[in-house]
This record gives C-alpha cells, structure tokens and sequence, in this order.
C-alpha cells in the first residue's frame, strides 16, 4: 500500500520551531524597544546637549527615516543572499550602534546611530518574518506571525519600564545608558540565532536541491524529504517590474495602504494618550506607568486577533478591525472634551479593535507573495508603512496645536476609512491555505 506524502506544513509543532520563534520573536521585542526608549530618553539627552526643536523632532523620527531605506535593503538583500546570513545583520546593527550613542556628543551623532538603528529594524522585518513563515506548518502560521507584533508592544512595554527605572536610578548622564540598553538584548538575538538554518524554501528557489533536502531532514527527521515540500512549478521569476504590473503589484498596493493606515492613527492616539493620563491627573512616575498601562491595553488587542484569525479568517478580521477602531476614533473627536472616563472608555476601544490590523501587519505580507520575492515585498510595504509612521510622529504635534484633539482625532478616523475602504475591495482569505496556495495568484 502506497504511503500518502505528508506535507511538512501538516507537521506538529516541534521544538525547532519553538526555538524559532524565539529567534524571530525577540526581534520584534528588540524593534519595539529601540523604537520606543527614545521617548524616555528625549526630554533628558534634549536639555543635556542644548537641542533645538528642529533637532528633537529629527532625532525621534530618525529611526523611522531609517526604516524606510532599511526595508528596501532588507527585503533585497535577503532574497538575494538568503535568509540566514541576514539574519544576524539587524543584531549587529542594534549592538554596535546602541553601545555608540553612549558616547554621542552632539545632535549629529545621536541621529546618525539612531538611522542605522532604523535602518536594522527595516531589515528585521523581511529577514526574520520570511524565515519564521517559510519553516511553519500553516495552521500555526497565521497566530505564530500574529503573536510578533505583541511582542513588539511588550518590547515598547519593557523599553518604558526599564528606561525609567534607569533614569531614577542614574545621574544627570543616565540617559546614555538608556541609549545603550538595547545593545544587551542585540546581544542575546545574536548567540540566541547561532545555529540557525537556512530556508530551504529559498534554496529550492535557487536551484539548491541537495542543500534544501538535508535542512529538512535535519530538522523534520531522515523520514522526511523534498518530497515533502512541494513547492510546484513557479508562477514566474518575479522582478521589480513585473512585481509593479502584475497581480502581485496590486497585493504590493493593498498590503502597503493597510498597513500605512493602521500604523498612522496609531501614533495619533499615542500623542493623545499624554492628554488622557492629563486628564486622569497621572503626572510624574504614574503617568510613565500609565503609559505602559497604555501600551498593554494595544497588547489585549492583538491578543484577540490573534484568537480570531484563524476562527473567523484573516479577511474578516481586518474589516472589522478598521471598522470599530475607525467609529471609536470618530467617538473620541465627537467626546474629545467629555468625561475622563467616557474619554478613557473609547481610547481602549480603539486599543482592542486595532489589534486586528496590527497583527496582520506581518501575516499578509509573509502570506501573499512567492518564496523568490516574499523578503523583497515585506521590504517595501514595510518601507511605505514607515513614511505614514513618519507622518504621523511629525503631523499629530502640529493638528494637535494647531487644530485640537477633536479634529486631529477626526483625521485618524479618516484615516482608518480609508484602510476599511481598500480592505474590503482587496483583502483577500487565506486562512487554512499552504503557503504555497496562499501566494498563488491562480485562486
């Protein structure tokens, strides 16, 4: 009786995939981190190095600067060479560049670490994401993707905490070791990554048969083969151009508006937050506790989308997330001067509807595309994301002064209308699909 082929996407969770998951996921905590401690740090390192304006919002968006070029390099570089030599780059990037902005004397250095800093969570993105889904059965794809970007939030989470314990605890230059705290975990992110093995997705792409066919069974077991990883025959070889004009360059365009407004209002509500903790008369260390309170009530949300993708699939899903994080944004213009606690009330609504979107984030983009260009499109969605990111650090302070919370609330509603419009035109499912279903375009 002939033996039906199991697909290694059909296989149990085993152990090298749990230890994977470790290895991508401490990425994000290390992303969300970075990104955040420099809002811990701004106020102090501002006063301490006599910074202009000019120069305090530079600086903090610096890193968003660098993500945009990061994602271009990070997507390009790892379907080109690979996923695992890569995948000790951003690391490295967060190691040495952290450990530089201790010595940092001037507004100059501090923005030129902190773009090489961007620049290593842009190619965090497509490295790590690519690697983690191209080695996953589907089943656990979906909520192993999902559950990086609550990773990010703890990261943002533990940057906050342990950035103003640092401050308490330090002098007048404590904010140079806020600066260099992330160094400890890109440390960790690189011995942790040590061993880690190439995608064999990618080696098939290029021709490598007999290298992809001994990863997999030193990793599934000597009873499993290339067989049991059909990738069938390729679509096409994908380039930029026909990346643009193709099916994929209409996916390319879907997953890059999604993302950009689900991150935009997002950095709105950020720079709202300050006025609610205000409002509650939170000041001093309780309102930095209220913003990681703040920063958790993001995680609840991810944490249900994360339950939910695989339940009710991932197009529903987004929908709905746009659509009531969109009315709670709506009610917070229309209630931006009513009572704290209606305030408060709607701030964590828009913080659990949004969970949707946000992990979505990195489960479509890993999903859509085929092996030979998947990096590359995380890449640059990342990229145009991050210009919306970047948007938002600058424009939000600006409508905020210059209009108030209601109408910069009305915006991001706005906003979110439009990512709710183009999810419901071009989101498509992918639930329960192989990976290599779900990036075919012939479905």
């Amino acid at each position: 009786m002939k033996r039906e082929v199991l697909s290694v996407e059909d296989v149990p969770i085993n152990g090298f995939h749990q230890l994977l998951t470790l290895r991508s996921g401490g990425g994000w905590v290390m992303d969300g981190y970075v990104l955040s401690i420099i809002g811990v740090a701004l106020v102090h390192f501002s006063a301490a190095l006599q910074l202009s304006s000019f120069w305090e919002g530079l600086i903090a968006a610096s890193a968003l600067i660098g993500i945009f070029f990061g994602g271009f390099v990070g997507g390009w570089i790892t379907d080109r060479f690979g996923r695992q030599k890569p995948y000790f780059l951003a690391p490295a990037i967060f190691l040495v560049c952290s450990l530089a902005q201790y010595w940092s004397q001037s507004a100059e250095a501090l923005f030129f670490f902190r773009f090489l800093i961007g620049i290593g969570v842009g190619i965090e993105y497509p490295v790590a994401g690519s690697l983690l889904v191209e080695f996953l059965p589907s089943k656990n794809r979906g909520p192993r993707l999902a559950a990086l970007t609550i990773l990010w939030f703890i990261g943002a989470a533990l940057a906050y905490i342990v950035g103003n314990l640092i401050i308490s605890q330090g002098g007048p230059d404590a904010w140079r070791l806020v600066l260099a705290s992330p160094a400890a975990i890109g440390l960790f992110l690189i011995i942790v990554r040590l061993g880690t093995p190439e995608s064999p997705r990618w080696l098939i792409s290029k021709g490598r048969l007999n290298e992809a066919d001994a990863i997999i069974k030193k990793v599934y077991g000597q009873g499993f083969s290339l067989q049991n990883l059909p990738e069938g025959e390729k679509e096409h070889d994908v380039s930029l151009g026909s990346l643009l004009k193709s099916g994929y360059g209409t996916r390319l365009f879907f997953v890059s508006v999604f993302w950009s407004c689900a991150v935009i209002p997002l950095f709105a509500v950020y720079s709202f937050a300050p006025k609610v903790l205000q409002a509650l008369h939170l000041t001093g260390e309780w309102e930095a506790y209220g913003s990681v309170a703040i920063t958790l009530l993001f995680v609840v949300g991810c944490v249900i989308a994360t339950r939910l993708i695989n339940v009710i699939g991932r197009r529903p899903t987004v929908i709905h997330s746009f659509l009531w994080s969109g009315l709670a944004l709506l009610a917070l213009g229309y209630m931006s001067d009513g009572s704290e606690m209606a305030v408060l009330a709607l701030f964590g609504a828009y913080a659990v509807f949004i969970g949707g979107a946000q992990v979505l984030q990195l489960v479509y983009p890993n999903e859509l595309f085929p092996t030979e260009v998947r990096s590359y499109a995380v890449g640059m969605s990342a990229s145009f994301s991050r210009v919306g990111a970047a948007a938002g650090t600058w424009l939000v302070p600006m409508c905020l002064n210059a209009y108030g919370i209601g109408n910069t609330m009305y915006a991001a509603a706005a906003v979110s209308a439009v990512g709710l419009l183009v999810s419901i035109a071009l989101a498509p499912e992918t639930r329960a699909m192989s990976l290599q279903e779900a990036a075919s375009l012939k479905r």
